[in-house]
């Protein structure tokens, strides 16, 4: 893809574009944005650009990638020397301090096949404290020629000290964007299922079924999608290390945007839990997230005040724990009963 192609994330290319045509490209970037995929799609089409062998140029200037040539199929395969990546790997899903410093060994050499030499660190906001204090001083005195990119969709995770040191893009689409036909459906069925009424045991087993359900198949959604786009389909024939760390990266990233689709889902049932709150406030509907979802007006009718906010701090509190290595079949059964519904 070339920068063309992102018309979603105009604004933030067009910034990016115009640093490149005044020849003001930072060092060091943070991406913010919905997605890993795009964040990544967006940090190679820089690292394409600076590196292309026939760019698009404006006013002599490397501008947008012609995506075909030698260099462009490399970084679109991520097997160009002088683009390094770093993922979060290993059951913990954290980038390390032996990943940051194999990154920060190889950003300090000289480019080998092409003009820049690129880092990205995907899922910066998963570096853990000794990687990213290690970070800091390549960061701030990086060598010539070279380009750091960190991605991110949660970036309120990331350490300060990094985040002043990056000249931060928002590639995000907005929190306000409508909800999917999928997401809609799913939720008018929990909406209608909590107005019928959740006293039992039984009943509230249903809503949790509902919910695990709706969880597994974004799973295996994401299972499918990644294992297809993984380097493990293209080469079959790679050495054992190699192998092991794409494997390692594959099961990580699948975590990652799993765990990332998971929490859409659960804002979701946050903006629905509000509406009942604001319904028990007897407020005007033009306040509500979610309008076009029936059902948290019957809800309002059996709870009071009081208990809807309650209902806001359970949420909360299992979307935390959630961020730990608590099971989550666990953490959502005990909130689910918590509920007054």
């Amino acid at each position: 893809m070339a920068f063309k192609e992102f018309s979603e994330h105009s604004q933030g290319v067009q910034l990016l574009q115009r640093s490149l045509a005044r020849g003001r490209l930072g060092h060091a970037y943070l991406f913010t944005g919905d997605t890993l995929e795009e964040l990544e799609l967006l940090a190679s089409n820089l690292a394409k650009t600076l590196n292309c062998l026939q760019p698009v140029k404006t006013a002599s200037i490397a501008t947008d990638c012609c995506d075909a040539c030698l260099n462009c199929r490399k970084i679109i395969d991520g097997n160009h020397a002088d683009v390094h990546w770093a993922r979060p790997e290993s059951k913990s899903r954290v980038i390390t301090i032996d990943q940051m410093r194999d990154v920060m060994q190889q950003i300090q050499l000289k480019p080998t096949e092409a003009g820049f030499k690129v880092a990205v660190i995907a899922g910066a906001d998963r570096l853990n404290v000794q990687a990213a204090n290690a970070f800091l001083k390549t960061l701030e005195e990086p060598p010539q020629k070279s380009v750091i990119i960190l991605l991110s969709t949660e970036p309120a995770r990331i350490l300060e000290t990094i985040l002043s040191r990056c000249l931060r893009l928002n590639f995000a689409t907005g929190t306000g964007r409508a909800l999917s036909a999928e997401q809609a459906y799913w939720l008018q069925q929990f909406s209608s299922a909590a107005a019928a009424g959740q006293k039992s045991l039984f009943g509230r087993y249903r809503l949790l079924d509902s919910l695990l359900q709706k969880l597994g198949g974004i799973r295996e959604k994401v299972e499918e999608t990644l294992s297809a786009r993984s380097p493990l389909e293209k080469y079959a024939d790679v050495e054992k290390d190699l192998r092991e760390k794409w494997e390692d990266e594959l099961n990580a990233a699948i975590e990652a945007e799993y765990r990332r689709q998971r929490g859409e889902i659960l804002r979701l049932l946050q903006w629905w839990f509000r509406d009942v709150w604001l319904h028990t406030l007897a407020t005007g509907e033009e306040l509500l997230h979610l309008p076009q979802i029936a059902g948290a007006e019957e809800v309002a009718k059996r709870i009071s005040t009081q208990q809807a906010q309650e209902n806001l701090q359970i949420i909360e509190q299992t979307q935390r724990l959630l961020y730990t290595n608590v099971q989550e079949a666990l953490a959502l059964e005990v909130g689910l009963l918590k509920l007054q519904l």
